[in-house]
Parts: C-alpha cells; structure tokens; sequence
C-alpha cells in the first residue's frame, strides 16, 4: 500500500501558527500518516502510528540546513522549536525509506525524492501593523481627475483642460516626449465637497497620489516636496480636507516619491526655473550629493533611463536629514494629521532606506500605515539581485497586492479556481498575519488598465486605438461587463485584506492604460446600479468588520468554477460563494441561512446558479 501523508501548513492541526511566525515564538509541526486517502478524514481512526523515522529540514535563505529529529505519535510525527533569528527560512520532511514531504503548487505536502521547501518567515517581536486600518476600505484617488471646485490659477507651461469629460493629452511633442502637462483642475475643495459620497461607500481611507508641486498632471516628477501643488489648493485646504475626513471617519494616506524627483525642479532645476542653485546647474549645490552624475551635467541616472526623472542617490547624508529629519518630509505632512504614506517604486529604495523611513514615521505616529508598491511576492521578492526584507518588521506594514489582483482576472476570465486559490493560500502561508490584514487589495490602479475595460476583453495595439471610441464597451458589452465586476468585487472585499476601490470603477468608468485610465470621473452620469451594489457590499464589510478586521480564511469547495470559503472569528461565521460556471450546484446546509447580498433565505440547501455570488450568514 502506498504511505498516505498529509501536511497543510494552512491546517493549524499541521503547523500550529498559520503563516509568517514571530521570531522566538513556539511553532509544532504534525505529519499525519494516513491509512487512507486524506479526504476520509485526519482522524484518530485514520492515522496509524508509524515504524520509520522522519525529520525536519531547516534552512535559512542561503545557508545549510540543519536536521532536527521528529517524535513518533500515534498520528504520525511530531516537532516543537522556536526561532530566533529574524529572516526568511525554508524547510521539507525527511522520511526514512520514503523521501521528502515538499511544498507542492497548493502550498501542500506531497511525496518526492527531492525537496522543494515550504516557506517559514519569522518576523522582528515588535512588528505590529495599525489596527485602524484594519477591516477599512480604502478608495484611490488621482487628484487631477476626481472632482473640482473653483477655477485653476495660471502657471506657466501649464495647459487648462476645461472639458472634463475630454480624453487626457497622450501624444508625443515634436521632441517624442509626452510631457503629462494638460490639467482639468480636480483639488482638494473638490475632495472635501464629496466625502459624504466616499461616506456612503463606506470608505474609511482615501489614498492620494502625489499631491506636491510637480511639472506634471500626475505629479511623479516632484518639483517641492515642501510645498502643496497650486492646482490642488493651499496648505489650509490640505488640513481642511484631512480634518474634514476625518470627521467622517475617513483617514487620507500620501504618496511618497522618494526615489526620484523632477529634473524641473528645486532640487535639480535643469531648466532654471527655481531661484535654488539645483545640482544640475553647479558641483556646489546643496543638492548635489541627491543625484549620480555620470558625466556632468548632461548624463546622470534616472529612473528607468527617463531623463525627466533623475534617480535619488539613497546613501546621500543630506537626503536622509530632508526626508527624516526634524524638520524633515516626513514629519512635516504627518503634523497634518494624515494616517500614513504608500511608497512608490519600493523595490528601488534600499532596505536601509526604508528602515530609516519606518523609523521616522513610527516615532512621529506608531499608528501610521507604510504601505509599498510591490508587484510580486512581498515575503521573499529578489530586486537587484537582493533578497528584500519587506516584511521582518523593520520595513513596511502592507503591500499593494498585485498578486490577488492578477488571480481575481485571472480567475473571473477562465472560470479556472485553482489559480486564484493557489494565490490566496500562498499569501496567507509567507506573510505575518498582521501583514496580510492590511494588504491593499485592487483590482486597477493609474498604472493599469480600467477593471471594466480589461473585464470587457476590448485589446488594443497602441494608444491611438486607445482614445477611439472602438475601444470603448457597447452597452451590451458593458452590461455583461459589470456583472463580471461584481463578481470580482465579491472576492476583493470578502477576501483578506482592504479592498482599494479605485475612483471611478463603482461608477463603471472605462479606459486602456496610462493616461485612458486617469480620465476625470463622470459626475454627470451615475450608474446607480453599479454604485448601489459598491454601497451594499461596503455595508456588508462595516457591519461585519470583526471578521474582515482580522479574521480567518478557510476554503471549502474548489470545483471547476465555484469557489466557496469561510470567513471566520470565534463563533461569528460568512459563507461566501462565486460561481462563475455554467454549471448549477447544490449544496446541502448544516443550518437556515441568509444572503446578504440578495436577503434569500436558505433552510436546508442552496441551490447555486451559473454565474452567481452571495455572502451567507447563519440565520436565527
């Protein structure tokens, strides 16, 4: 007979700490040997107790690794060990005579003759991530495009854009160079006079993309780190935006652009159109040590070789004082009251950076969110042939999860479950469980293509094809589209995490890639449907945010397209279910329940339909 053994590390009957371990802390590891296939059950009459050894393999990234002899139970084998150094480990099962027990695509334990490790991270004892943040939703906006009040001053090289129903400019000038420099106005004013729209969504975070004076519309290229763009208002519309939310329970997170700056800037002035002596001008400058000059002045580094944006020099003494110093960045915009900073780029700032960076921000408020923009893996990501240590508790609280992102659409387009389920449980496997209650789950963003355009499958080959009105969904299209979204929108905010709602996407809002993705909202045409659906689903997530707060996953049924889980804290209990199949399931109920979504009542079965989603809740 072939041995049976079974192992999940998402089973706390298997690994008693579900994910990421603090360091120090005791986890038990159980291997189960089976008289049977393990869907008969891991019970006491299912397990024999074996007459072969086995072993734990244990490896720190990089180094030998060290055996430790496991105990015989009547189940199986058994280990209990704590460890103490912070880092990224790896481990499999030795078994006399038989092989190894190595992770599989699941995140399971399977037989092999060569070991391929589960992943263990053990994070810093005082890692905590904010409980605020916790169970919240955010709501991303472009400042440019979401809403305006009041006119726009003049500046110079600056175009008004008085259409905001009109497509952003995308064309090259005769240099080739798109210089993002038409404006439609959207500021902090218009903001503040919609909160109690954002209100109604439920949002309890609105995440802003740079808002510091800048050449461009999307503000990338920092001009003044110190100094609020003109077009958004002053610093008194800022605080009054902060505190305004505030009120409505609403918290404001910047975008912090610390890896590059503008070359029209105060910093680097190429143009001459600050009163600073800017590096480029002069070897003198205050802010020459800021930048890389390969060849003075014309040739420097830049990030990703556009010349517009010259590459901070991270090492740089004087750098690190103006962004973390008393009277530095950081500090300043937190004296506002915000509730924390999203990181651009974070794979190119350097560990060191982005210790300083949380240090700073922790001392000024412990209870500030850092959150980096990583597009893969946060746990065990390699940028410039480095292992990152993102999250052993020196870095970053939370991520911006590409990777869920990725597997909704994935999933929501094939129909395929194992994709999307593979994803979730390997998340919740690599990350401290503080790290996966804050990760901002999207489904687009400015640098992606519209949710509802990428769901309504309309390719283009260039950004040509991209402004016509080709590109663009029928109302057919657009309805079926929209049904697909909410599809996706069930998994994003019932799954773990914060979901961020891009601005616009409750409204069905369209557009391919940078800038047809970055249009104004469409205040003149409200998909009611759309927006009510956002609005109950919101609703859902505050009424139950213990659960989403920082409760448990557990999946329950994968089968072809239906995807049925458990979200769950204590004794308090959601089912939630996507079928995106032509298939028609029935599922037996252990007791009455009730769709929160569509408020059906269920006593003994639920009877799935093709295409359908629900979140139930025991009914009493």
């Amino acid at each position: 007979m072939a041995i049976q053994i079974y192992f999940d590390p998402l089973n706390i009957a298997c690994k008693s700490i579900t994910g990421a371990i603090c360091q120090n802390e005791r986890v038990e590891f159980n291997l189960f040997l089976l008289k049977s296939h393990e869907k008969n059950g891991v019970t006491a009459e299912n397990c024999l107790t074996p007459d072969f050894n086995a072993a734990l393999h244990l490896n720190k990234d990089g180094e030998k690794a060290k055996i430790y002899p496991m105990q015989k139970t009547s189940f199986g084998w058994t280990i209990s060990l704590s460890i103490e150094d912070i880092g990224l480990y790896y481990y499999v099962f030795a078994l006399e005579g038989v092989g190894f027990i190595s992770c599989n695509d699941m995140t399971k334990g399977e037989i092999t003759a060569y070991p391929k490790g589960f992943q263990l991270t053990v994070f810093a004892k005082s890692y905590q991530t904010p409980e605020w943040f916790q169970g919240g939703i955010m709501y991303q906006i472009f400042p440019d495009r979401f809403a305006k009040s009041g006119t726009m001053p003049d500046i110079k090289g600056r175009i008004q854009r008085n259409n905001w129903d009109g497509l952003p400019s995308y064309k090259p000038n005769a240099k080739g160079k798109v210089l993002n420099n038409d404006f439609f106005g959207g500021n902090f004013k218009g903001i503040e006079e919609k909160l109690p729209y954002l209100k109604a969504l439920g949002v309890t975070v609105i995440y802003l993309n740079p808002i510091f004076e800048a050449a461009s519309n999307h503000r990338y290229d920092t001009s003044d780190y110190m100094k609020i763009d003109a077009y958004l208002g002053t610093e008194d519309d800022f605080l009054s935006l902060v505190q305004s939310a505030e009120k409505q329970g609403i918290r404001v997170i910047l975008d912090g652009v610390f890896n590059h700056t503008g070359d029209d800037s105060i910093y680097f002035n190429k143009y001459g159109n600050y009163p600073s002596v800017g590096a480029y001008q002069s070897k003198n400058s205050p802010y020459y040590s800021w930048y890389t000059f390969e060849k003075f002045p014309d040739k420097y580094e830049s990030w990703w070789g556009i010349d517009i944006l010259p590459e901070i020099n991270e090492q740089s003494k004087e750098y690190q004082n103006f962004i973390f110093g008393k009277d530095g960045v950081l500090k300043k915009w937190l004296t506002f009251g915000i509730g924390g900073y999203r990181l651009d780029v974070a794979d190119e700032l350097p560990d060191f950076f982005l210790q300083k960076l949380r240090q700073c921000v922790k001392e000024s408020n412990p209870n500030a969110i850092i959150i980096g923009e990583v597009w893969e893996d946060a746990s065990n990501k390699v940028a410039y042939s480095k292992r990152r240590a993102y999250l052993h508790g020196f870095e970053l609280d939370s991520v911006m999860n590409y990777p869920l992102k990725d597997a909704i659409i994935s999933y929501i387009q094939s129909g395929n479950t194992i994709p999307l389920l593979r994803c979730i449980r390997t998340l919740i496997d690599h990350y401290p469980k503080q790290t996966v209650d804050c990760l901002m789950n999207i489904l687009g963003t400015h640098d992606t293509a519209r949710i509802l355009t990428v769901l309504g499958g309309i390719y283009c080959q260039n950004k040509d094809e991209m402004a016509q009105k080709s590109a663009y969904l029928s109302a057919e299209s657009k309805e079926k589209a929209i049904e697909k979204l909410k599809m996706a929108v069930v998994l994003q905010f019932t799954l773990p995490g914060v979901p961020c709602v891009y601005y616009g996407d409750e409204n069905g809002q369209e557009g391919h890639i940078d800038p047809f993705c970055r249009c104004c909202y469409n205040w003149s045409e409200q998909n009611e449907y759309l927006i009510d659906f956002y609005q109950k689903i919101g609703a859902i997530r505050q009424e139950y945010k213990e659960i989403f707060k920082d409760g448990n996953f557990s999946e329950i049924i994968t089968q072809d397209g239906l995807f049925v889980y458990k979200r769950y804290k204590e004794n308090l209990k959601l089912y939630v279910y996507t079928n995106n199949s032509s298939r028609k399931y029935v599922i037996q109920l252990p007791q009455p329940m009730k769709d929160l979504l569509s408020d059906d009542a269920f006593e003994t079965e639920i009877i799935i339909q093709p295409y359908s989603y629900g979140i139930l809740i025991e009914d009493n």
